[in-house]
């Protein structure tokens, strides 16, 4: 399992990474696609939404059953990643292939930032999965 320290993590299995500024990206981590399975479809609509902390900001859907994505921190949805819409000939099995690059499934903007300071860093995500 892959466990990236520049990533934050919460109790449900979402990761969010801090780019510059208040903008982060929001996946799913290693251990929730690995629990998943062979991802089929993601849905996220959300873009240009403020969602706060815990509430449901899309879904993924595996084979064998459909999963509904928490927002880490109150923040704004800027961007769904193109690379897994469906409309866009998108493929949601890159979050299998690479839940913390190319399988980003949302681009935000934070509302605080200081709420990152709640989460789990990932020597304690790695704790909580264990």
């Amino acid at each position: 399992m892959n466990f990236p320290a520049n990533c934050k993590y919460t109790e449900d299995h979402e990761w969010v990474r801090l780019e510059s500024g208040n903008v982060a990206y929001v996946g799913i981590t290693d251990f929730a696609q690995h629990e998943l399975g062979e991802l089929v479809y993601i849905e996220v609509e959300t873009v240009g939404q403020t969602v706060n902390a815990h509430a449901i900001f899309g879904t993924v859907e595996a084979v064998k059953t459909t999963s509904d994505l928490f927002m880490p921190i109150t923040a704004k949805v800027l961007e769904f990643n193109p690379q897994l819409e469906d409309s866009k000939g998108g493929n949601p099995a890159l979050i299998n292939e690479d839940p913390y690059g190319k399988g980003w499934i949302v681009k935000v903007e934070i509302a605080n930032p200081a709420d990152l300071d709640a989460l789990m860093d990932a020597a304690a995500y790695q704790v909580h999965v264990a």
